[in-house]
């Protein structure tokens, strides 16, 4: 037997801590928190993600920090308190006033859309109620469908009825109650509702029945001209760099997506849904009820709330309520697992940014399942190509890597690559990007719509039918297609 010396021995042993030393932290050493932090580093050295985030673990904050840039110009940083735009998420709040309103017996679920506003057209009026408002099965077309909207309306100012006005006179686009179409026209109405109702303005009976009780200090109706502390701008991606985003009259998406927040303050709502504070339980659970099936997002939803199931590693799956947001430069995620009082919430300030994906990843981390990092984005790079090396390089560059496990690419993605190719007059690498995107996506009707706009522009009218025709079979809720569709068929 050999016999190692003291000074041998102490060695080894030495060798053998430091090795340990060394692996643990890598193996076990990061907490949930740690991993978070990693992920969301590695989402915003991507460009995927530039916003302010905040977890919490069974109802305490395990996480909240900042990523990237509140003001680009002036290299402000996003903070946990950063004030973001929240889209949809503001039509939670509505509902949550609706529903307090109908506790105090001024309002019914079953009353009908002409009881409360006499001047809006009797015959669609006596058919749609409350419920079908707060659940998106009244019918009413979505306002963001009226041609040429986002392009020439929305720098406008409207006081509720005027804009109301823009689509009382539309015809329902199915019967009250037979299916789910997702419409922010709805949601107006409900706030037009709040303030016929009240004699208040929807803004003022959020202060006094939400934020005010609940010491949400930090949140409110947008204005424009306020002079709001610690305010995000809003941008858009533009290529490889951003752009302000277009300004949005924030009279248009009133109670649909007119509100600002923090993370910290939609911590303080989500703790305050599991009290009685705003709402009597019973009542509350109405917010939470799967009302109507959601079949292109899975799921169902309640009164504004998207409720779903995700396993998150579990043997059962969890019962998860959530929102998410997008309004001009700003993209939101409200996530909660109720069952285990997780929260996730993602406020991102760079527009078109993909963050259910994100907040999945979140969840996994937060029930110890096993979950994967992002991938850079393949867009971004055939981007770079396009301006460095001309567009040829540029695509050959995505079918070469478009399998590839370190990039990925989604619709959006191209999409919006295709529409940048417009603004720069290059229409016929546009139609290139919107084919590879009906090749790659060919269930969805926005991109076939999209490829019949560039064909359009092109002045081929035969294919911008063909592809306009197979847009609105795939959606026939596509009413500016149908329009178009019209119009072309006219000129025969």
């Amino acid at each position: 037997m050999k016999i190692h010396s003291k000074s041998n021995l102490f060695k080894s042993l030495l060798i053998g801590i430091l090795i340990q030393l060394t692996i643990l932290p890598f193996a076990f050493g990061q907490s949930k928190s740690d991993k978070i932090d990693e992920l969301m580093r590695l989402y915003t050295q991507y460009g995927q993600f530039n916003g302010s985030v905040l977890v919490a673990e069974s109802g305490k904050v395990i996480f909240k920090k900042g990523f990237g840039l509140a003001n680009m110009e002036w290299d402000i940083p996003n903070q946990p308190d950063t004030k973001h735009r929240l889209g949809s998420i503001t039509k939670q709040f509505t509902s949550m006033l609706i529903l307090q309103l109908v506790e105090q017996g001024k309002l019914k679920l079953d009353g009908k859309l002409s009881e409360y506003l006499p001047d809006y057209p009797k015959e669609t009026a006596d058919k749609i109620t409350i419920h079908h408002l707060l659940t998106h099965s009244s019918g009413i077309p979505e306002y963001l469908a009226i041609p040429n909207f986002r392009k020439e309306m929305i720098r406008d100012a409207y006081t509720p009825t005027e804009f109301t006005a823009l689509f009382s006179d539309s015809l329902l686009i199915f019967n009250p109650g037979e299916e789910f179409s997702y419409s922010n026209s709805g949601y107006f109405l409900l706030g037009t509702i709040i303030e016929k109702v009240t004699g208040k303005s929807y803004e003022q009976v959020l202060q006094e029945n939400i934020f005010s009780p609940l010491k949400m200090n930090n949140t409110g109706f947008d204005h424009h001209s306020t002079v709001l502390k610690n305010r995000a701008s809003g941008y858009d991606k533009n290529g490889n760099g951003y752009s302000n985003a277009r300004y949005l009259d924030m009279s248009i998406p009133y109670a649909a997506g007119s509100l600002y927040s923090t993370t910290e303050d939609l911590y303080l709502w989500d703790q305050a849904l599991y009290t009685e504070q705003l709402l009597p339980s019973k009542s509350k659970e109405l917010l939470f009820k799967p009302h109507v099936a959601t079949p292109n997002w899975g799921g169902s939803y309640g009164y504004g709330w998207h409720i779903s199931k995700k396993a998150f590693g579990q043997k059962d799956s969890l019962t998860v309520i959530s929102h998410g947001g997008g309004i001009n430069g700003f993209n939101t995620l409200i996530s909660r697992i109720p069952t285990q009082k997780h929260l996730i919430v993602l406020l991102n300030n760079t527009g078109s940014t993909e963050l259910n994906d994100m907040g999945i990843t979140i969840g996994n981390i937060l029930n110890d399942a096993p979950y994967e990092l992002p991938k850079k984005s393949l867009i971004k790079l055939v981007s770079q190509t396009a301006m460095t090396q001309g567009f040829d390089a540029a695509l050959k560059q995505f079918r070469e890597l478009k399998d590839s496990d370190e990039y990925f690419f989604k619709e959006g993605e191209l999409n919006r690559l295709g529409y940048q190719m417009l603004g720069m007059k290059k229409v016929k690498e546009a139609i290139e990007i919107f084919k590879i995107n009906v090749e790659a996506f060919p269930e969805s009707g926005n991109v076939y719509d999209s490829l019949a706009e560039a064909y359009l522009i092109d002045g081929d009218e035969k294919l911008a039918l063909k592809f306009y025709k197979k847009a609105v079979k795939i959606n026939p809720k596509n009413l500016a297609g149908k329009k178009i569709i019209e119009d072309l068929q006219s000129k025969k």
